[in-house]
């Protein structure tokens, strides 16, 4: 890193790298009138893929079930962003990626769940604000790469 050069940031591009959806227990789960206890679980990952030019990975996970451990719809997406950082401490990197970028690409992610669950029948589901900071630092007491639940 240059002692004078300014630090760069900027975004490159943002896309859904992967979307699913299933519905397991269609049709006869679109009967049931009892509300599903919905799970959420998070996990961010960065990768270099040029010099100074990183993709970022933003996968969200949200599964309703019934009590009864009947699977009522489970999606997945991947949302992405390729981003431009230049100039910064080799230290400031992984924060900058799984709290800066997070926070970017969360909304985008969030959009693409809603739309898909409403597309599939059900009502939308909502995910409240994230606070990637406080996540990054509860995954750093944890093995890297898992998934943290989120309440």
């Amino acid at each position: 890193m240059s002692e004078n050069a300014q630090p760069v940031f900027s975004i490159e591009k943002l896309y859904v790298k992967d979307l699913s959806l299933e519905v397991p227990n269609a049709p006869k789960i679109y009967l049931e009138r009892e509300a599903p206890q919905i799970n959420v679980q998070l996990r961010t990952e960065g990768n270099g893929i040029d010099e100074g030019v990183f993709e970022v990975t933003l996968t969200v996970t949200v599964t309703a079930q019934l009590p009864e451990d009947k699977t009522v719809f489970l999606v997945e997406v991947a949302q992405c962003g390729i981003f431009q950082i230049r100039n910064v401490p080799q230290e400031d990197l992984e924060p900058i990626m799984m709290i800066g970028c997070a926070n970017i690409l969360f909304p985008y992610a969030r959009e693409a769940i809603s739309d898909a669950v409403t597309r599939a029948g059900f009502q939308p589901v909502l995910l409240a604000p994230v606070n990637f900071e406080a996540l990054f630092q509860q995954n750093r007491q944890q093995a890297p790469g898992t998934d943290v639940p989120v309440q």
